[in-house]
């Protein structure tokens, strides 16, 4: 029996690796144009895997993990936007997220790792 959940593939809980998240990017740089507007999102390299920024609001923002809890360590891919730009996935596990970091379909059960954030004189602070 040990040696079976040994073996056992279920992922109980996110894994991820917790590293130092200090980061701070103008949301009116043109390094980041979606970010200019509700519902645009911007990449940047920061965090474990990289880090996704979106605009919900002009004064909301989320920052997320993209690296997917089902699998943290998967080599094959991280959480981008969908090419229809409605939700979150991944593209080795299939899970999918919304703009708030949440699993709308899985194998993923927990959602997307966040990031505190903060806006001010339109600097976006991400810090964890």
């Amino acid at each position: 029996m040990v040696i079976l959940s040994a073996c056992d593939n279920d992922n109980v809980g996110p894994g991820i690796p917790n590293v130092p998240v200090s980061e701070q990017i103008s949301v009116n740089s043109l390094q980041y144009p979606m970010l200019r507007q509700d519902g645009g999102y911007a990449y940047i390299q920061a965090g474990y895997r990289g880090i996704i920024v979106i605009r919900q609001t002009a004064n909301t923002y989320y920052a997320f993990e993209r690296a997917c809890p089902y699998d943290p360590a998967a080599s094959c891919g991280i959480v981008t936007v969908d090419q229809s730009n409605l939700f979150l996935t991944h593209s080795c596990c299939g899970s999918q997220f919304n703009f708030q970091g949440n699993v709308t379909a899985g194998p993923a059960v927990y959602g997307l790792l966040q990031y505190k954030t903060s806006l001010a004189n339109n600097i976006l602070y991400i810090t964890n």
